[in-house]
């Protein structure tokens, strides 16, 4: 099948590659419609690989691979009639997702080049979802069924196959993220009361339950490159979410947000970039990027690009290992316009907190 979106998803990410590699970071968009490209997972960490899900022309998704040298392609999937690129392995040359078998059933994949998209299995079920994969591809982690039924989280290697790395006492896990080495492992899982916890798992310790924010639940979504630093979000003492960043020197510490009550930490790179959603002072949800040293700001404050009329950020972007860059999707509200851009982090960085500094 041809996809429409395919030639103008590639123009537009050479012109972002070029210009973010001179000295000021790029943004732009071009004609999509707003469902073509639906969201991007994830960079290499030269800049110059992406995955993510897109729309065919009948609304499906499709996990597509872009390269500067090769532009956007279409992986397919394992018989059935969907599927999502859901991780990226550091060089670019490793995807993870799920994807539809020929029963219609959502499957675990790891693709290569030369393989192809190959199908991991369950624990026993029907149903696998691939969410996470280490820097060199050899490691996968996600949520598969077990033979009850019960998703469980997982990490895959192609020596052992497929491991229940288990829960905290209850019934139900998933992993959702691992370090660059594939050690450690970070996700939810049900604790004996059946309440959900993030969790970060080793194979010498097992899965360690990493608390709250004072209230019953947590959920780590992504982990550093080290393994030492998990973000994620976990209810307070009031009630509502807020974005967490994990060590074990300082326990989970509460991330604010951008005036307003709730926000969520999704994604973190070697440098302790963060990168995530929280409410303004009005309720809206805006993205957020956090480092040790600027601490939270929208991220649209990084870049004048993001502040033009009618433009919104679609989503949290995906971040390299290395932080070196974010790459998203933009929305132009009034020309119902969709755009894929890539930001020099570093150079972002120096803008936000020039922006801070400023009298």
């Amino acid at each position: 099948m041809k996809w429409h979106f395919t030639l103008q998803l590639a123009g537009l990410l050479l012109l972002a590659y070029g210009e973010a590699a001179g000295q000021t970071p790029s943004l732009d968009w071009l004609d999509l419609e707003a469902t073509s490209v639906h969201q991007i997972t994830g960079v290499s960490v030269d800049g110059r690989t992406i995955v993510g899900i897109a729309r065919d022309e009948a609304g499906r998704s499709r996990a597509f691979r872009w390269t500067a040298q090769e532009g956007v392609q279409n992986l397919g999937t394992l018989g059935g009639l969907r599927s999502k690129a859901l991780g990226l392995s550091a060089d670019g040359a490793v995807v993870v997702g799920v994807a539809e078998d020929r029963y219609g059933r959502p499957r675990a994949f790891r693709w290569t080049a030369e393989q192809g998209m190959q199908d991991l299995g369950t624990l026993g079920g029907l149903e696998s979802e691939a969410l996470g994969v280490s820097a060199d591809g050899a490691v996968v982690v996600g949520v598969a069924e077990d033979r009850y039924g019960r998703p469980r989280a997982f990490r895959w290697t192609a020596e052992q196959g497929m491991q229940d790395l288990g829960t905290l006492g209850g019934l139900e896990s998933e992993a959702l993220g691992v370090s660059a080495d594939g050690a450690v492992v970070v996700g939810v899982a049900e604790d004996r009361y059946g309440r959900p916890r993030a969790f970060r798992w080793t194979a010498e310790q097992g899965m360690q339950d990493l608390g709250t924010l004072g209230g019953n639940w947590s959920k780590a979504m992504a982990v550093s490159p080290k393994g030492t630093v998990v973000v994620g979000v976990a209810q307070d003492s009031r009630g509502r979410k807020r974005a967490f960043r994990w060590t074990a020197e300082q326990g989970m510490q509460d991330l604010g947000t951008l005036g307003g009550w709730e926000s969520e930490a999704m994604r973190v790179s070697a440098e302790e970039t963060i990168v995530g959603l929280a409410q303004d002072q009005k309720g809206v949800w805006q993205t957020f990027y956090w480092t040790p040293e600027s601490g939270l700001h929208k991220l649209s404050h990084g870049h004048s690009a993001f502040a033009r009329p009618g433009v919104a950020l679609w989503g949290v972007p995906a971040i390299s290992l290395n932080g070196q860059y974010l790459v998203g999707t933009i929305y132009h509200r009034a020309h119902h316009r969709v755009a894929v851009f890539l930001l020099d982090a570093p150079k972002l960085n120096l803008a936000i907190r020039e922006d801070r500094d400023r009298p």
